[in-house]
């Protein structure tokens, strides 16, 4: 999906640019890591790539404040912060780390999925063993629940629920679906505990490179990736979904205002640092009406 919205990105600016500007796609990780791609967009070595939200946290603290759990209601809460004003400035806070923030793509909310029973409650979780990324803060999140957090490798984790290793993982429908863990994990709770975007990033170097006309057809080219890639991923999520359903699986959304609960503390922990404010105006966008 990131793939053909940046194709989709560079046939935008090839049009806008009348062909004389161009973006050149190396998939697959061809080019390292998300750390190695945003270090290489440090020194000017790269142009544009895209990573999740996540690994930015080392670059800049605020983008800690999407792995939070429980701060944004539904989808619609998530898109109304992402298109505001502390959007915006969440991404221009990456300038900070020599980078120019274009946008974000989606990526879906993170959910649990277990092998032996549903989670309806954080009740259910106690005496869960839970896959999660090697991140401090999914770890604790899934610790305030009362569950156990296991960071094991995503390339093990198939092996791990077979096993019994884990009782479980959390991750978005097309990664549930994509990756075959509902043939083992056939219990999926869409309790969207964190929804965690993609960033498009360029250099901040070979920003400045360009003239504003160029950064014009760029922003533009960029806005229309967004749009495009947010109907695609909207479409595998409905398909993942369907097939596992179609596949056996129970499906169940629980009612998330007990892990909002539950997690209440664990919010409160963050007073003090770069992303207390965040976190205020976050909630005050999903009580506006």
């Amino acid at each position: 999906m990131v793939h053909q919205a940046m194709e989709y990105m560079a046939k935008r600016l090839d049009y806008y640019s009348n062909g004389s500007m161009e973006i050149v796609i190396y998939p697959g990780g061809q080019l390292g890591s998300e750390r190695e791609l945003i270090e290489l967009l440090q020194i000017g070595s790269l142009a544009i790539t895209k990573v999740s939200a996540s690994p930015l946290e080392g670059f800049v603290p605020e983008m800690k404040v999407f792995g939070i759990p429980y701060l944004f209601n539904d989808s619609a809460h998530f898109w109304r912060v992402l298109n505001s004003q502390l959007g915006q400035d969440m991404l221009d806070k990456v300038s900070s780390a020599r980078l120019k923030g274009l946008g974000y793509y989606d990526a879906g909310s993170r959910s649990f999925y277990t092998t032996q029973k549903p989670i309806h409650t954080p009740d259910d979780l106690i005496g869960q063993k839970i896959r999660v990324l090697n991140s401090p803060t999914a770890v604790a999140t899934v610790q305030a629940l009362g569950g156990a957090a296991a960071p094991i490798a995503w390339a093990e984790l198939y092996s791990a629920l077979q096993q019994g290793v884990v009782d479980g993982a959390e991750n978005n429908p097309p990664s549930y679906y994509l990756s075959r863990h509902y043939e083992i994990a056939k219990y999926y709770s869409l309790d969207e505990h964190t929804f965690v975007p993609d960033v498009i990033l360029a250099s901040q170097e070979v920003w400045e490179s360009l003239s504003e006309q160029q950064q014009t057809w760029l922003t533009k080219a960029m806005a229309d990736s967004v749009e495009y890639q947010r109907s695609l991923w909207q479409s595998a999520s409905d398909e993942a979904l369907k097939a596992v359903i179609e596949a056996g699986v129970e499906v169940t959304y629980p009612d998330k205002k007990a892990f909002q609960d539950k997690v209440a503390d664990f919010h409160a922990s963050f007073a003090g640092t770069p992303v207390e404010q965040h976190i205020k105006a976050i909630k005050a966008m999903g009580e506006a009406k």
